[in-house]
């Protein structure tokens, strides 16, 4: 039993030898022999005689070297990799011309999943082997290749290997790796093209399989691919995820920052986005994608605050000018995720500014645009439930503004839901007087319209239906019966609010005032000069010829 163990130990020892590619003493292949000669005396503590010391002849460099290497062995077949790799260092410092040295702290590299540091080892190697590099030094070499996404890189070292050892079967092996991730990376291309993202994510994630499965560093390009595929599906979230995982793990990297800027600058936030793109012009000032995503993000900035003033200041026009400019900035690039965040707000300013203009056909188009790329956006949910309103869609208004309660939280305040409740109640009012009477429509004005504008539709509906001037009578009570709700401020409110208001008053008649729905006896003599040809109103208390009684006392 003692023996198999001291054979499958011999067997251990000679597997990790293997693994570092350990060999015979340089010193030897150096000298042609080997040195008994002992240790140099050390200097006595009291005495300092360091200027007096002979330099090192090379042969003792090259000695001390590989007797560092050798403990380098054994703390790698011990699985102390990083331990291993410190004194491999001391032995590259000691002769930095032995490319063994290189391979077995590349092993060690490779042991810790590190395979960048242990690639740049084995491409120095492989400059030291002068006559060839060895078939080992090659398949470690393929090896960080692919862990490191280089596909062809790693498939042009494979075949350097087999045109030395056809029949290679680790090198065989690794080819067909190799060779899978090459067709998941031409499937990723191919869905990118078509901008077919589903599919492109598939592919990009089989990539990463393939590369993972080997403890790898993804490639900073398939993490802004990463970024890009989710921008393309508009999942706001994963990209703002993906991007800053991407950014702590490549901090200098420039593709990393402008991509992280271009999901800051589509989600709005554009001083961030700013800052970003500036720290990667920083790193490569003549980065193509960064110098263009600084500018339009200038331009999109500037022109979203001249805009913002314009409104405020009522320049309807003019605002509408500026958001205008700044939407065609943004573009809506597929890609892009449509324009994101930034084109939704902007989109969603544009329609309340044509709101104020009473183009509301026109804003319907910017709110619908809107809320495509953002659902929940509350701002613009309200703007188009007020729109509905307008047009007097009132399902589709309430439906908006209960949509848009239900979103507030995240962006409003306690008083944008109050102020939010409260025109969801008129909407529902609305509803309600659109089944029954609607007294604005049937005098023929706006909601918001002010008593003087009040008063003069109510002239102007009487003439029209007035039975003596051949009016419908029917039309002519219903416009007596508006008036008398509407001419009263704390009616016209209840009617405004969905509470019943049949149009007649607690004293009977039309709303008091001489029984007219409370205008004066100077407005009814009027009214009555235009009914009679100017002739006055013929007194109060009898009746005029052909009249009929209306409410009205001629």
């Amino acid at each position: 039993m003692a023996n198999k163990k001291s054979k499958a130990n011999k067997k251990k020892a000679a597997a990790a030898d293997n693994a570092l590619n350990g060999t015979a003493s340089t010193r030897d292949q150096a000298t042609g022999s080997g040195s008994n000669s002992p240790p140099p005396k050390s200097p006595s503590p009291n005495q300092d005689n360091s200027s007096h010391l002979p330099s090192p002849e090379p042969e003792d460099l090259i000695t001390r070297a590989e007797k560092i290497k050798e403990q380098g062995n054994v703390s790698f077949k011990a699985g102390r990799y990083g331990e291993a790799i410190d004194l491999y260092t001391k032995a590259i410092e000691l002769n930095p011309a032995e490319p063994a040295y290189l391979t077995n702290r590349a092993a060690s590299y490779m042991a810790l999943k590190k395979f960048r540091p242990a690639l740049e080892d084995c491409q120095h190697a492989a400059t030291l082997q002068v006559t060839a590099p060895s078939p080992k030094t090659l398949l470690r070499l393929g090896r960080c290749q692919l862990a490191l996404g280089s596909s062809a890189a790693a498939l042009s070292t494979i075949r350097a290997i087999l045109t030395i050892e056809p029949n290679n079967t680790v090198a065989i092996q690794l080819r067909d790796k190799v060779q899978v991730l090459e067709g998941h990376i031409r499937n990723l291309d191919a869905a990118r093209k078509r901008k077919n993202w589903g599919l492109a994510r598939l592919a990009l994630d089989k990539c990463l399989q393939s590369v993972e499965g080997e403890g790898a560093e993804v490639p900073t390009e398939w993490r802004t691919w990463r970024v890009e595929l989710e921008l393309a599906k508009g999942n706001w979230d994963a990209a703002n995820a993906e991007a800053n995982d991407a950014l702590r793990l490549c901090p200098n990297s420039p593709d990393i920052l402008a991509i992280r800027g271009l999901v800051l600058f589509l989600s709005g936030k554009l001083p961030q986005a700013s800052q970003h793109v500036n720290s990667a012009l920083r790193l490569d000032p003549g980065h193509e994608a960064a110098r263009r995503l600084r500018i339009r993000v200038k331009d999109v900035e500037r022109l979203k605050e001249e805009g913002n003033v314009s409104f405020k200041a009522g320049q309807y026009e003019d605002a509408i000018s500026k958001y205008s400019e700044a939407l065609d900035r943004i573009g809506e690039d597929e890609q892009e995720g449509n324009g994101g965040q930034i084109r939704a707000t902007l989109l969603s300013n544009r329609a309340t500014t044509l709101l104020k203009l009473e183009r509301h056909e026109e804003a319907l188009v910017d709110t619908d645009a809107s809320l495509t790329i953002a659902p929940t956006s509350f701002k613009a949910l309200r703007t188009r439930a007020r729109l509905h309103l307008h047009l007097e869609n009132y399902d589709a208004s309430i439906a908006d503004f209960k949509s848009a309660i239900q979103n507030v939280s995240g962006e409003g305040s306690d008083a944008d839901i109050r102020a939010l409740r409260a025109e969801l109640k008129k909407a529902e009012a609305a509803l309600k007087r659109s089944k029954t009477k609607d007294y604005y429509k049937i005098l023929g004005i706006a909601r918001d319209c002010s008593e003087p504008e009040i008063k003069k539709a109510y002239r102007r509906e009487s003439l029209k239906h007035h039975p003596d001037k051949g009016g419908d009578e029917e039309k002519f009570k219903l416009v007596s019966e508006a008036y008398a709700v509407l001419s009263d401020p704390r009616r016209r409110e209840r009617y405004d609010m969905g509470e019943d208001e049949d149009g007649m008053n607690d004293g009977g008649g039309m709303g008091g005032m001489g029984g007219m729905g409370g205008m004066s006896q100077a407005d009814l003599a009027e009214l009555f000069a235009q009914f009679h040809g100017g002739g006055g109103f013929g007194g109060f208390g009898g009746r005029s010829r052909g009249s009929h009684s209306h409410g009205f006392s001629f």
